[in-house]
């Protein structure tokens, strides 16, 4: 094995993000995990992987990857279950994404890896959580998005409820609310010494983002069936429309200054005023406004809404946004490893004195094996 003490100052001086000097011990998951351990690799945190033996994440994984570095241990052999424990001694926070029992069977679990470190954050990355009915079942993003209530507003032509990609379950209300927990329990450690569990579930974070529609349903204001309320469709202010080239425009004048500006846009200012807040008028409205965004191209109602202000926007494709004026000031995408390097998203959020960035290119599984244990072995 090959020790290299070095690495670990160099890496930090040159990242220093708000989470520089955190050290975070993934064991490989997909999905949630993954993107919760880039999110705090792109706030400075020098991230360690456990990959499988045999197993390259890396045509789905890629970018969620990025920024840190990849060890193979094979956890069924004591040997690296042990590494595993080791690698834990000297982290601050340890990403696992396995069923409920299973990281306590392989020896790793939350009792035996905070008797050995009592800082350690531990968090816990699952579908259901660590208790419930359902604890111990599978699942996936469609899955925790069908029973929190949220996969049934989101509804084809047909009336079929269609998956928001898995980006509410997995990435929202999933890695995002590891990333959140994590960071958060690590002030309290560092104040007293003490580490804790973090348990996040997906279906619990797909339940708070439903908190405004909850609050709606309540009050009474989310009352109508499937499309007929504000945020799903049935609003005609709050919408997408087809065009003449057979793209589309994203509608959300839903305040009057800005429904104004709309029916200016359009040229429907006199038919369309005063019935916003009408319900009956919805249907109406609506059939108006897609008989007059279906007469001209996207391109054309992009240069009659640009600079109007009306919350009018074009419905861009994944490959057209790298390529969105504002996205491109903004460097949202970018290609972070040079000119001609395939565009990811930026890191963010973005902070004004300890700068977060895109982690260096993933690398294949094992790439730091020798580097990662020869540090174990120098007390790195």
């Amino acid at each position: 094995m090959t020790t290299q003490p070095a690495a670990r100052p160099d890496r930090r001086a040159a990242h220093p993000g708000p989470l520089s000097g955190v050290r975070v011990l993934e064991i490989g998951g997909i999905g949630p995990g993954p993107f919760a351990a880039m999110m705090l690799a792109d706030l400075g945190a020098d991230v360690v992987r456990v990959d499988r033996p045999g197993e390259d994440l890396l045509d789905t994984h890629r970018v969620l990857l990025r920024g840190r570095r990849s060890v193979v241990l094979d956890l069924k052999t004591q040997a690296g279950r042990d590494a595993v424990l080791r690698l834990a001694d000297r982290s601050d926070v340890l990403i696992e994404g396995f069923r409920p029992g299973v990281a306590e069977r392989l020896g790793f679990g939350p009792d035996a890896v905070l008797a050995r470190n009592p800082s350690l954050v531990y968090g816990r990355m699952t579908g259901w959580g660590q208790d419930g009915p359902y604890a111990a079942s599978a699942g996936h993003d469609i899955t925790y998005l069908a029973v929190t209530g949220a996969l049934e507003a989101f509804a084809g032509p047909d009336g079929r409820p269609v998956p928001p990609l898995n980006l509410l379950g997995d990435f929202g209300g999933g890695g995002m609310l590891l990333a959140l927990g994590i960071v958060a329990a690590l002030l309290p450690a560092r104040l007293t010494g003490r580490g804790q569990v973090v348990d996040a579930a997906i279906v619990d974070g797909v339940a708070s983002m439903t908190a405004m529609h909850q609050a709606m349903r309540a009050s009474g204001l989310w009352s109508g069936p499937r499309g007929g309320n504000l945020f799903d469709g049935g609003a005609p202010f709050y919408r997408c429309y087809r065009t003449s080239d057979d793209r589309f425009m994203a509608v959300g004048a839903i305040e009057p200054a800005f429904y104004a500006r709309l029916l200016e846009g359009l040229g429907l200012l006199d038919e369309g005023t005063g019935s916003q807040q009408d319900r009956a008028e919805w249907p109406r409205l609506s059939a108006l406004f897609e008989r007059t965004f279906a007469q001209r191209s996207r391109a054309d109602w992009v240069e009659v809404f640009g600079g109007r202000d009306a919350c009018v926007a074009p419905v861009l494709s994944a490959a057209e946004a790298t390529e969105d004026p504002h996205l491109a000031a903004r460097g949202t995408y970018a290609a972070p490893s040079g000119p001609g390097a395939p565009v990811e998203p930026a890191a963010a959020p973005r902070f004004s004195l300890t700068p977060s960035r895109a982690g260096a290119p993933a690398v294949e599984p094992g790439r730091h094996t020798d580097e990662v244990l020869g540090e174990l072995g120098s007390g790195g």
